[in-house]
């Protein structure tokens, strides 16, 4: 296949998206180990395998005191991560090599965290092995491990249509021919194929809505997920098969949400899981019942328990901040059984102290609270919903904070700066929550326009206008592009003065701006 790297199958004609990770930042790491009853490590050196476009790694490094290395064998991806670091003069190290290289390297520090989000079901048992044996003699005792990876019983029904575009691909796409291409030749056939009425496609009426929605995904991420020649969506207990090879144990979701069994789960379910002791048969177990695609979980090497007593006070040191105006957090949450109300008698009034969108310990949240009668347990559940939601973050000290804001300033300034020559990177430094908190990228023109002395938010719509014309490129609404340049021109008015009253103070308390 002319698009993939000829020793590695992987798609390397087609940049990865730029995505954001929270689940890989140190501090969502501390908390949730905490939370699940863990000692969590003490990290001062970090690395991502694997990191795409490098945003998780830069905008991680940028807002921390971690040093962080990592590599990535695509070496646009490689080219565009340094671009960042160099603007934001973080403390990082950024590779080209492939795994094998990489990971025999002597050069490199002995790492408390090591991340991989989505390769590892996106490599061959050969980089698998590579990656264990990195682990085993790179990982701290004590040290942690994000891993995120297709799960086998979400994925099962669709294996065979998978293995039918990459087939496709290779057989009838054309040899010059792009991925994308490639891609597009193949989900044609495949829906020519539906269109024909297999008897695969009655025995699993659900995957319609799952080739559906590939028309609407982005074709960046659907190219590594359908055309890699090594794509192995595996059970929990499969790879902590692999894991234990380095000494790891399961710790828990980085996804709260997913260990709320009142949300996930019916009350059958619930009896049949407190019957299982052992954590990764039930963790499978867990994912049959909900039918699991995607799985995100942090294991420990050299895992360590706390007593109840040790938890509760670790917690309550931990640091909280909110991302959002309170009157804008729906109090309701999804599960697997549909949509569940969150507890007015907690929420509200939690949501109400972290209004201001001040940094508090979880300590001073519990004081605050016991006068509305929210207990501390009650207090610890609801924080770990907030964050599953993505409303709430765990925060730094301000001390710490402190010492990461000029790094940030200049990352953000750069990207700021890219946002208005046509880039889209919807993330900034935050050196409150030690990582990237989401800003679109028409908000991004806005602040830059802003460091550029304009102070009134018609000029800063109309910055963000210029950009949108040379790309010749119109804004939405309700899914349509609004066609007038006068529509489009009060959009952007609307979008600025919006901004400039509810999310450029929400994004100073979060020293983005």
């Amino acid at each position: 296949m002319a698009s993939t790297s000829t020793d590695a199958g992987y798609v390397t004609d087609q940049e990865y998206t730029r995505g954001y990770y929270a689940e890989l930042n140190p501090l969502r790491l501390r908390l949730l180990l905490l939370n699940a009853g863990w000692i969590p490590p003490v990290i001062e050196h970090a690395c991502e395998l694997g990191f795409g476009q490098g945003v998780s790694v830069n905008l991680h490094a940028a807002a921390s005191s971690v040093s962080w290395q990592g590599t990535d064998f695509n070496a646009a991806h490689v080219a565009y991560a340094r671009e960042m670091s160099r603007a934001g003069d973080v403390n990082i190290h950024l590779a080209d090599d492939d795994f094998a290289a990489f990971c025999a390297r002597d050069d490199l520090p002995m790492f408390d965290y090591i991340a991989l989000h989505g390769i590892w079901s996106w490599v061959g048992d050969a980089n698998r092995r590579t990656i264990i044996d990195f682990i085993s003699r790179r990982l701290n005792p004590g040290g942690a491990v994000y891993i995120s990876y297709n799960t086998s019983p979400g994925w099962a029904a669709m294996l065979p249509v998978r293995d039918l575009i990459r087939a496709h691909a290779d057989v009838m796409g054309s040899p010059v021919g792009s991925t994308a291409t490639q891609l597009e030749e193949a989900l044609a056939f495949i829906e020519r194929l539906w269109q024909s009425d297999p008897v695969f496609a009655r025995a699993h009426p659900q995957l319609q809505q799952a080739l559906a929605q590939f028309k609407s995904q982005d074709r960046r991420y659907l190219a590594h997920e359908l055309l890699n020649r090594d794509w192995t969506p595996m059970s929990v207990t499969q790879l902590g098969n692999w894991l234990s090879e380095a000494r790891l144990n399961y710790a828990c979701s980085a996804q709260p949400l997913d260990d709320l069994d009142g949300l996930q789960l019916s009350s059958s379910q619930q009896a049949l899981l407190k019957e299982i002791s052992h954590p990764l048969l039930q963790a499978a177990t867990r994912d049959i019942m909900t039918n699991k695609r995607f799985r995100r979980d942090y294991w420990l090497k050299g895992a360590r328990r706390l007593n109840s007593l040790e938890i509760a006070d670790f917690i309550r040191r931990e640091h909280i901040v909110l991302l959002q105006p309170a009157d804008e957090v729906a109090l309701e949450v999804r599960g697997v059984h549909g949509v569940a109300a969150l507890q007015r008698l907690i929420y509200q009034p939690l949501l109400e102290v972290l209004s201001d969108q001040r940094v508090r310990t979880i300590g001073e949240l519990e004081k605050e609270l016991h006068k509305s009668g929210v207990t501390f347990n009650q207090l610890r559940e609801a924080l770990m919903v907030l964050i599953g939601k993505g409303v709430v973050m765990p925060a730094q000290s301000p001390r710490m904070s402190a010492l990461v804001h000029n790094q940030c300033e200049r990352l953000n300034e750069h990207l700021c700066r890219q946002a208005m020559l046509g880039a889209e990177m919807g993330y900034l430094a935050s050196p409150v929550t030690g990582g990237g908190v989401s800003v679109g990228v028409v908000e991004q023109r806005f602040l830059d326009a802003r460091r550029a002395g304009m102070v009134q938010p018609e000029q800063w719509a109309e910055a963000a206008w210029s950009v949108f014309m040379t790309q010749g490129q119109r804004l939405m609404r309700n899914g349509k592009p609004l066609t007038s340049e006068e529509e489009n021109r009060q959009a952007l008015i609307d979008q600025a003065r919006h901004f400039m009253h509810a999310r450029l103070p929400l994004l100073e308390k979060l020293q983005i701006v």
